[in-house]
């Protein structure tokens, strides 16, 4: 049986805890910072992600995650990704770890604990499941994503075993594994 989703009202109370933690950046920054996109279109074990496409910052939170541990995602979930937003207009992009000591900083100054994954029990949270393909070298067979499969059939990568430094060749077979674990 799954969790349920937050329902309209929670998604207005965590998008009043996003744009609080904004203001509240503004008065310590002493600047204005623009208002991302706010999206709750996120399944499996990621909590929230920050991204910016093209000119447009968006925070995208995973209903479920939020249904099942609202609060905890409240203080936690929300101050993280903001500070991804800030980060990103305080510093840009490049040659900016995504955890990095500014990220650290900005948590630090909001007051919040610049923790970089949450560790939930995630029975109820439907899972994204991703096809893996069986690779192999001198020493082992590794499973590699759909995407590192997909850049090899097209020669666009090549990857390596980092025990024996070989090149992973395709085995053949496949098997479907659950996504692994991540945070945004």
């Amino acid at each position: 049986m799954y969790v349920k989703p937050i329902d309209q009202s929670q998604q207005l109370q965590v998008i009043a805890a996003t744009h609080a933690c904004i203001q509240q950046a503004e008065r310590l920054f002493a600047r204005d910072f623009s208002k991302p996109v706010i999206r709750f279109d996120l399944s499996g074990r990621i909590a929230g992600m920050y991204r910016l496409l093209g000119q447009q910052p968006e925070i995208r939170y995973n209903p479920y995650l939020f249904g099942k541990y609202f609060d905890d995602n409240l203080a936690n979930t929300v101050p993280h990704e903001v500070a991804h937003h800030l980060v990103a207009e305080l510093y840009g992009w490049r040659n900016i770890r995504p955890h990095g000591t500014q990220w650290k900083d900005v948590m630090r100054r909001l007051g919040a604990a610049a923790a970089v994954t949450c560790r939930y029990d995630l029975s109820g949270i439907p899972q994204r499941r991703q096809r893996r393909f069986n690779y192999s070298c001198g020493c082992t067979t590794h499973a590699l994503s759909a995407v590192r499969h997909n850049r090899m059939q097209r020669g666009q990568g090549r990857y390596l075993c980092r025990q024996c430094h070989q090149t992973l060749v395709f085995a053949g077979d496949t098997e479907i594994h659950q996504q692994d674990t991540a945070t945004e």
